[in-house]
């Protein structure tokens, strides 16, 4: 029996999972649609900084990259929220040392693990576009980008981790009983950048995200080793503000001034780069199911795509690169190897398919957070509140952020749960009250106890 595997994408989580296949023994050959990443230079504002935390930094360890990928990691210790006028206001992520998250270079990332992948014995193939998917004949066909030539390979087996775009999953979504959805938000994004200063220093805290939020949109930063900053506007698609009603360099100057003026007078030429560079589109992608007996599964974005605004896209296809590979394990040695197969895909999509819905969720949730809650008075004192519960019952309740980026023993969807429990808890204890001091702690914690199992034993990190 072929050992053979066809992969869709070598984005970050296909040369992820293309990595630990390798490991299996399998014979894995990636189709990319783009040239080499690392041959080729990315087009202007397509570079879009990402978020690693505890999630994909333990699915990196487990395939040997940790220390690799320590050398293009910037931290975070938190936000630094600028209003329009007073105070920056840093708000920590943690109040442990270890609770931090890394801003990270996709390309660099990318590129780290696509020369991983060819040290495991993948064979990636760049320039060649997926054209077709036909089950009936059981066939992929490519096409060479340079050439214009095409090609039909087979098809079984075959992972796409294409995107959100993902031919795969369109040919599954025509197939009777599956079923896919693509809601598209009705912001959009453009990235900007901040360089360093004359002297090559950073001009903000590099040790933080930085965050301009307006209500309706909002401005980021994450920062980068060479003390540059990666700017990301998200704002509406059409109305007033809008990238439709931002055409002119006037609109904009005027736009960035009024809204976010600190940040209009370090982002490097604002107007020129704002026209030019290209404005994304957002959206999230749920389909069922994820597989096709032994002969296709998805993974990452092609899968689930999510928007960005909790960090997780990339930790979640992390994720799923590693817990595909556990599956793999605990069923190899059951039966034939089409068997085997069949039920690594099964058992995959159960255990993957409740958490992210529930981190597609939580990411739709937090950007309301990101632009707007984290102005109102009222978060914050639920915020504090939430910090001061944190450390005098650990071994119960965590916030919902903390579970989502520093807590990789806890699923996203019992995440959810438990933050869907704290948050009432806390709208109770903090109800008619002005400031942390007056919530009646004895009251909470016997609340804490009636309502939230303990959480897992946390590992002490090192």
């Amino acid at each position: 029996m072929s050992r053979a595997v066809t992969l869709i994408g070598a984005g970050l989580g296909g040369a992820l999972a293309a990595i630990f296949l390798a490991r299996r023994g399998r014979e894995v050959t990636i189709y990319e649609q783009r040239p080499d990443l690392r041959r080729v230079a990315l087009p202007a504002g397509r570079s879009i900084n990402l978020a690693l935390a505890n999630r994909g930094l333990k699915a990196l360890r487990a395939a040997g990259l940790e220390t690799a990928v320590a050398e293009l990691l910037t931290e975070m210790r938190g936000r630094m929220v600028h209003p329009v006028e007073g105070a920056l206001d840093f708000q920590p992520y943690g109040q442990r040392a270890h609770e931090v998250i890394y801003s990270v270079s996709r390309p660099g990332l990318n590129a780290l693990l696509l020369e991983a992948a060819e040290r495991a014995g993948v064979r990636i193939r760049f320039g060649m576009r997926c054209m077709a998917v036909d089950f009936d004949t059981d066939t992929l066909e490519f096409e060479d980008e340079t050439s214009g030539t095409r090609e039909q390979v087979r098809l079984t087996p075959c992972i796409g981790a294409d995107g959100a775009g993902s031919m795969l999953r369109k040919a599954l979504a025509n197939r009777p009983g599956y079923e896919s959805r693509e809601d598209m938000l009705s912001h959009g994004y453009k990235e900007l950048s901040i360089l360093a200063d004359a002297r090559g220093a950073p001009r903000m805290d590099p040790g933080a995200l930085h965050i301009w939020p307006r209500g309706g949109h909002m401005l980021i930063a994450l920062p980068n080793r060479d003390n540059t900053f990666t700017v990301t506007l998200f704002l509406a698609q059409s109305g007033e503000p809008s990238f439709a009603s931002l055409g002119t360099k006037e609109a904009v100057r005027r736009f960035f001034s009024d809204e976010f003026p600190d940040a209009a007078a370090l982002i490097d030429e604002l107007e020129d780069s704002f026209l030019a560079n290209p404005t994304g589109t957002l959206g999230t992608v749920r389909c069922s199911p994820w597989h096709l007996e032994d002969r296709a599964l998805l993974l990452g974005d092609a899968a689930h795509a999510i928007v960005p605004f909790h960090g997780q896209g990339m930790n979640c296809a992390f994720e799923d690169a590693l817990e595909l590979d556990r599956c793999f394990g605990s069923v190899e040695d059951a039966g034939s190897a089409d068997d085997a197969r069949a039920a690594a895909f099964r058992m995959f999509y159960a255990r993957r398919k409740p958490n992210a819905d529930a981190i597609a969720d939580m990411a739709l949730e937090n950007y309301v957070e990101m632009r707007d809650s984290v102005r109102d008075p009222g978060f914050l004192l639920r915020q504090a509140v939430a910090f001061e519960l944190e450390r005098r019952h650990p071994d119960r309740f965590a916030r919902r952020y903390g579970l989502v980026m520093f807590r990789d023993d806890v699923p996203y969807a019992e995440a959810q749960r438990r933050g869907r429990i704290q948050e009432t808890l806390l709208v109770e204890l903090t109800a008619g009250l002005d400031n942390a001091a007056a919530v009646d702690y004895d009251r909470a914690g016997k609340l804490i106890a009636a309502r939230l199992d303990p959480l897992p034993e946390l590992d002490k990190p090192g």
